[in-house]
């Protein structure tokens, strides 16, 4: 099992928000802003109960009240909490189809705005991407999606999958790449432990503009940002000969 008291106080902080959000959503009356508060206290709380410590780069490339589509690696189940504190913006996520089965996280993340995905079928998924690009631009909000698709089992980069490049592309939205390192210690896929007192090192890279590329240029699009979330985890300390190890690339997308 994970650690007894990180799982506790992530049992707790998950209720503490999906409860009154649900109640929120049935009477009609969800609030995006009030969401982004209860988020940003649910990933909080998580990082202090994991002792986790987050230091950002590179902040100054959040522009005002502008939306991206933000796009970073994908290590741990903590890049969740890090991200949003890292960023400090309004942001959902693009989440895979299995989370929202989940009893009361599910509906919660429902109401509050989170995408979900079937990543088995391609064309409900890009119609879940069309209509996040909808609440993105009504609502002012981010949404962040790991291009991989899939955590990382060692740290490397796997395949990037195009419905995040194109849903950028479509919405005139510019991509923000970020790179995340240190959540693998944390927590990592396929282990139940909870490590405490780690570091996670989190480099926020200059904003890409998808809409010059268009649907033409896609792939283009795919190389720019994996390289900028390539130099920013080689910032951050991480071996390059590490991130694209062709066995593992094979592997995820088998």
């Amino acid at each position: 099992m994970l650690s007894a008291g990180v799982l506790a106080r992530a049992a707790y902080e998950t209720a503490k928000i999906c409860v009154p959000t649900i109640v929120d959503g049935l009477l009609g009356r969800v609030d995006a802003r009030v969401c982004d508060q209860r988020l940003d206290s649910w990933s909080r709380q998580l990082l202090r109960a994991a002792r986790v410590t987050v230091e950002t780069q590179g902040r100054e490339h959040l522009v005002g009240s502008e939306s991206f589509v933000v796009m970073s690696n994908h290590q741990s189940h903590f890049d969740i909490p890090v991200v949003f504190q890292a960023l400090g913006i309004p942001v959902r996520m693009v989440a895979k189809r299995e989370l929202f089965k989940i009893p009361i996280m599910g509906l919660a993340m429902r109401y509050s705005g989170f995408v979900e995905v079937d990543r088995a079928r391609h064309t409900k998924a890009m119609r879940s991407l069309n209509a996040a690009r909808e609440r993105l631009l009504a609502d002012q909000t981010s949404v962040w999606i790991a291009p991989e698709g899939t955590r990382s089992l060692d740290g490397s980069l796997g395949k990037f999958k195009r419905g995040g490049f194109n849903l950028a592309i479509d919405a005139g939205l510019r991509i923000l790449p970020v790179c995340v390192d240190g959540t693998l210690r944390v927590h990592r896929a396929k282990d139940n432990r909870v490590h405490k007192d780690q570091t996670v090192r989190v480099v926020i890279r200059p904003p890409i503009d998808a809409p010059s590329y268009g649907r033409g240029r896609a792939e283009e699009l795919v190389r720019a940002v994996r390289e900028s979330i390539i130099f920013g985890l080689r910032q951050s300390g991480v071996d390059p000969d590490s991130l694209n190890r062709p066995d593992a690339e094979a592997a995820k997308e088998a």
